[in-house]
C-alpha cells in the first residue's frame, strides 16, 4: 500500500470525475466508493464521500468535500506521452465537456483539475547537451497549447519556421 496518495476535493462530483478519469487511461478503475455514515457539511447521509480510484496503475481518492475549496494549477498532473498521438489523444479526451486548453501543454479539464500533456521527446530535447537546440525548443514550447512534437524537434534541430 502507498504511504501518500493524491486526494482530491469535489463538489458533489468525485464519483462521476473517477468514472470520468478511469475511462481516459489504460490500467485504471473505481476502487471503492465510500457513502456518508451521517449528515456532513458537504452532503446527506448516504451520500457519496469518497471514491477511490486508480490511474494508470497510481491509487487516487476523491472526496466530495462541498464548495469550500477549488482547483488551481498550482497543482497539476504530469502525462507523460509517448508520441504525438498519445498527446492528442489524451489533450482531445481531458478536454471534453468543457474543460479549457491552456499553453505550454497545460489544460484544465471540466472538474477544474490541471493536467500537462507532455511528450517525452520535449524533456529529452530540454535535458540534451545541445544547449542551443534546447533553448530553440523550450522557446518554441512557450508559444503553443497543444505541444506539437514535430514542430519541437524543429525548433530544437534549428529548422526555419
Amino acid at each position: 500500500m502507498p504511504k501518500i496518495t493524491p486526494c482530491l476535493w469535489f463538489d458533489g462530483d468525485a464519483e462521476e470525475a473517477a468514472a470520468f478519469y478511469t475511462s481516459v487511461f489504460p490500467d485504471s478503475r473505481i476502487d471503492k466508493v465510500v457513502r456518508a455514515a451521517a449528515d456532513t457539511p458537504s452532503g446527506p447521509e448516504g451520500a457519496v464521500l469518497t471514491v477511490e480510484f486508480t490511474l494508470d496503475g497510481a491509487p487516487f481518492i476523491g472526496l466530495n468535500g462541498g464548495d469550500d475549496f477549488t482547483f488551481s494549477e498550482a497543482i497539476s498532473f504530469d502525462i507523460d506521452c509517448q508520441d504525438q498521438a498519445e498527446v492528442d489523444r489524451y489533450w482531445e479526451a481531458l478536454v471534453q465537456g468543457g474543460g479549457e486548453h491552456s499553453v505550454c501543454g497545460w489544460l484544465k479539464d471540466r472538474f477544474g483539475v490541471s493536467w500537462q500533456v507532455v511528450p517525452r521527446q520535449l524533456n529529452e530535447m530540454l535535458d540534451s547537451p545541445d544547449r542551443d537546440g534546447a533553448r530553440r525548443a523550450m522557446e518554441a514550447m512557450l508559444k503553443m497549447e497543444k505541444l506539437d512534437v514535430a514542430k519541437l524537434r524543429e525548433a530544437f534541430e534549428g529548422v526555419p519556421a
